[in-house]
């Protein structure tokens, strides 16, 4: 295997072996590692709740009486056994859409979404087409008389002698 071959190769297997390594860092950061008590399960609502008497701070990181009382909304649902889903829609019913951290991904509101992640996209396959473009050799071909011209070179190179140019 030639260097550059072989320098083609380590580079691929590092990409690959990064690839390895974010898939498992992802898998791990989805885990959950088990079913959630009813009240994890409160806390994380809690989370994406805004406290309605607040301004921009979770219903989880607010003191204020309104967070409470929501808090025990959400926490006697979640003991009923609704889900997060229903639970999120009693709330927007009563406050309205407003009590949401989290924009709706429905909607106009998809466009928030999703145009980052098409950038993000483009971006990576914008970057992928230069470097893969960049490493591709270029479409010129040696002539017989370019290599006489740099054996020409070498020889007098080799005697210390300038060299000859070529003829006509």
């Amino acid at each position: 295997m030639s260097g550059r071959h072989g320098l083609r190769a380590a580079s691929a297997l590092v990409w690959v072996l990064l690839a390895v390594v974010l898939a498992v860092a992802l898998a791990f950061s989805v885990s959950k590692g088990g079913p959630l008590t009813p009240a994890q399960r409160a806390a994380a609502i809690d989370a994406v709740l805004k406290c309605p008497s607040c301004d921009g701070i979770s219903v989880a990181d607010s003191s204020a009486s309104s967070a409470a009382a929501v808090r025990q909304v959400v926490l006697a649902r979640v003991r009923e056994g609704q889900s997060d889903q229903q639970i999120e829609q009693y709330l927007v019913s009563r406050y309205g859409p407003s009590i949401l951290l989290r924009p709706p991904t429905t909607g106009i509101t998809a466009i928030v979404w999703v145009v980052p992640l098409l950038a993000a996209v483009g971006g990576l396959g914008g970057l992928g087409l230069f470097f893969w473009r960049r490493r591709r050799p270029a479409g010129s071909t040696v002539t017989s008389e370019d290599r006489a011209l740099v054996d020409r070179a070498l020889a007098a190179h080799d005697h210390g002698t300038a060299p000859v140019p070529p003829g006509p």
